[in-house]
């Protein structure tokens, strides 16, 4: 892992690397907020393991050509992208992943289609919140992790404090699991006092890495330098050896036996490999015209020494397109085809483009394949089982995407032409349909209205957005039927602006985006009466239906009750259903401020015919018009929607969130332990009150709380709060 002396191969730049076997690939998702410097280090990784000739750019037919121009770098800061690189025989798939908290969808695709996390952390930031979230997620289901500190270069960093740092945060109740390798090495300092870090120091070897050429030089440090490593290097030792399977290490080392670097180099391996050790390292960009960056060969012979091979990745579940359980062998290449959607995406080259995961089977261009969906029509996706054909496949370089004969399993790889798979979808043979578990995707909760700018924009939006939902599962389209609004449910302000973005400038549709209306309902609050007259005479046969009705409240969640309380005949039998019909459609427009008429009790009790001029659609006119009479002389109530909201945050923030609910007009229905530092909190808010609260939440917790919500009831809103509804329904009227 670096302190190990070996030759080192690295990739031809400009090669589209493949993998025979699953032995010979490592996935590994990069993790951290923004400005921790993920990209940075993708790229320092690449050039040191030759994927690019120099830092940003790559070869392409004897000429250079821009690796990143500032577009392609700001599409790659909020999706997940793919750069592949080879070191030692080993092809490393690195997957860069957004710091934004707006696009933690992309972040949990990279989770699915990897196989170990790298948590990078800057010295001058330390650790957020939602980092050491994402942690606990890994943890929670055994994936090895290591830590990279980077941003060295800033006045005020310090490795020494910031690993102390990360391991409280990422230890748990065993900091000694998180132990750096190297100890950064500093030269003179310059005239401000700093001293900037030049190499790095071995703590297993006792070789000192010098990077002050470019060129990574190995050697022995001085007697004088010896002693300031051993502390940690004994550290080191001892943690390593409380990780091995040996048992009887610990007392011989204690005994004073020399432990073989060999031995706890493989048991270090070992211990990264199934996620109970977690490695510290430190890496920055190379200088300009450099070939190396600090740690980067370091960081890239722990990928390959230490990170677990895709057979150790633990199969996800499959099961057959009708729910039958399947038993499959992981990663077995001659096995069933099984393969995953884990990011789509319009390139403007190639067109629709798939980044799959292949777990089982081998996936080869031209292939029909089966394309199973995972039901998310609740986000606008639609649910689909269908034939497809493989287009070309390809692994990225820069911007452009370069051709390979075949994705074995545990690769990664991307494919053209699906046009009806979505992110999320199971590939599979077509005589044998298979379907995998998905991945768990956080709900959307920030609505954003939107119309289309023009009538041009308006024959392409469906169309538009439906593309735009294909990319996205963490994205929900709603067609409203009570606001008739067309909804984008988002993860927060800027997941909303890219898609608005792409919207524009891929799917050439402008849109407005307007205030998001809340579906509100009306209700009786007393008793009334109401008589609907209809008698028109023009000639012909005329028009004559008259009906009286009493209105009277009911309990919340009744819905619309028709009585029939009519003696004698006064309204034909045949005109009764006529009557409801009519009462039905005017309760579906509102009696008052335009909203759904609910909860209440309609009773038919008298009314009057003609023989020849009554009809069904007079019966109809005369029981509208009656129930809007009844509403004339009545109190009539504005129901709000009235959600169930559970926020699971950070014990230091409850107080926050629970003065922030009540704020709101919640009511606070209780709080409960949910593991260590966490309190959920249960309440009841008015949609009113919450349309921005992913926002506000985000703020208010600094990025470390989620919540949930979920519809509970209609309401009435309080007087003052709904007159100013209704005014505001005049004004628009």
């Amino acid at each position: 892992m670096g302190d190990k002396a070996q030759t080192h191969h690295p990739g031809a730049a400009g090669r589209a690397l493949t993998a025979d076997r699953p032995t010979s690939v490592r996935n590994v998702v990069l993790v951290g907020h923004t400005g921790s410097g993920k990209t940075t280090l993708v790229e320092a990784l690449a050039l040191t393991a030759g994927a690019v000739n120099r830092a940003g750019r790559v070869e392409d037919g004897g000429t250079v050509s821009d690796y990143d121009d500032i577009e392609h770098r700001q599409q790659r800061s909020v999706q997940l992208s793919l750069v592949p690189v080879e070191w030692d025989g080993i092809k490393v798939n690195l997957l860069d992943t957004p710091g934004y908290a707006d696009f933690v969808g992309e972040l949990r695709a990279g989770l699915r289609a990897a196989d170990a996390a790298l948590f990078v952390v800057s010295a001058s930031d330390g650790v957020d919140g939602s980092t050491r979230m994402v942690w606990e997620e890994c943890a929670a289901v055994g994936m090895p992790r290591a830590i990279v500190i980077t941003h060295l270069e800033a006045a005020r960093a310090n490795f020494e404090e910031m690993t102390r740092i990360c391991a409280e945060a990422f230890g748990g109740d065993d900091p000694d699991a998180v132990l750096p390798l190297y100890l950064p090495l500093r030269g003179p300092e310059g005239p401000d006092g700093h001293a900037p870090v030049t190499g790095l120091v071995g703590l297993l070897s006792r070789k000192l890495f010098d990077y002050s050429t470019g060129e990574r030089k190995e050697s022995e440090p001085g007697e004088d330098e010896l002693p300031g490593i051993e502390e940690a290097r004994n550290r080191l030792i001892e943690g390593i050896i409380a990780e091995s399977e040996d048992e009887t290490l610990m007392d011989r080392y204690l005994g004073g036996e020399q432990v073989d670097v060999k031995t706890l180099v493989q048991d270090l391996e070992r211990a990264v490999a199934r996620g109970s050790f977690h490695p510290v390292l430190a890496a920055a960009p190379a200088a300009e015209g450099a070939r190396q960056g600090l740690g980067t060969v370091e960081l890239l012979d722990l990928v390959t020494g230490g990170f677990p091979t895709p057979f150790e990745h633990p199969m996800p579940q499959v099961t057959t397109i009708d729910g039958r359980p399947r038993e499959l062998k992981p990663c077995d290449t001659d096995g069933p085809l099984v393969a995953e959607v884990v990011r789509t995406s319009s390139d403007p080259y190639v067109g629709r483009l798939s980044l799959v995961r292949v777990f089982s089977g081998t996936l080869r261009p031209d292939q029909p394949v089966h394309v199973s969906g995972h039901g998310l029509a609740d986000r606008g996706h639609e649910d689909h089982d269908v034939d497809e054909k493989v287009g070309t496949l390809s692994m990225p370089f820069g911007k452009q995407q370069r051709p390979v004969t075949h994705a074995v399993a545990g690769d990664l790889v991307c494919v053209a032409k699906l046009g009806r798979a979505e992110t999320g979808d199971t590939l599979s043979a077509k005589d044998d349909p298979l379907l995998m578990e998905p991945w768990q995707m956080p709900d959307p909760l920030l609505p954003v209205a939107i119309r289309a700018h023009s009538k041009a924009d308006e024959d392409k939006l469906s169309q538009g957005l439906a593309r735009l939902v294909a990319e996205d599962p963490t994205m929900r389209l709603e067609q409203n039927q009570d606001t008739h609004q067309v909804v984008l449910w988002c993860l927060g302000e800027a997941h909303a602006d890219v898609a608005l973005e792409r919207l524009r400038s891929r799917y050439g549709v402008q849109v407005d985006v307007v205030p998001h209306r809340v579906s509100l309902r009306e209700t009786f609050a007393t008793r009334a009466t109401g008589r609907g007259r209809h008698v028109k005479q023009s000639g012909g046969h005329g028009q004559y239906a008259i009906c009286e009705i009493e209105v009277e409240p009911l309990p919340g969640g009744s819905g619309i009750e028709f009585v029939d309380k009519v003696v004698g005949g006064a309204v034909p039998r045949q005109f009764v259903p006529s009557v409801e019909k009519g009462v039905r459609a005017q309760a579906a427009k509102g009696v008052a401020a335009g909203y759904p008429l609910i909860d209440v009790r309609v009773t038919l009790l008298d009314g009057k015919a003609h023989s020849v001029d009554s009809s069904d659609a007079a019966f109809q006119t005369a029981g509208a018009l009656a129930l809007r009479e009844a509403a004339a002389d009545a109190r009539i109530h504005l129901l709000e929607p009235v959600a169930e909201v559970t926020v699971l945050v950070g014990d230091a923030y409850v107080g926050a969130v629970m003065s922030d609910l009540s704020s709101r007009r919640g009511r606070l229905l209780g709080t409960e332990q949910a593991g260590s530092g966490r309190t959920l909190i249960r309440a009841e808010v008015p949609e009113f009150e919450i349309g921005r609260y992913a926002v506000d939440l985000r703020s208010l917790s600094h990025g470390t709380a989620r919540f949930d919500r979920a519809y509970a009831r209609h309401e009435p809103m309080p007087p003052q709060i709904a007159e100013r509804v209704r005014e505001q329904a005049g004004d628009e009227g």
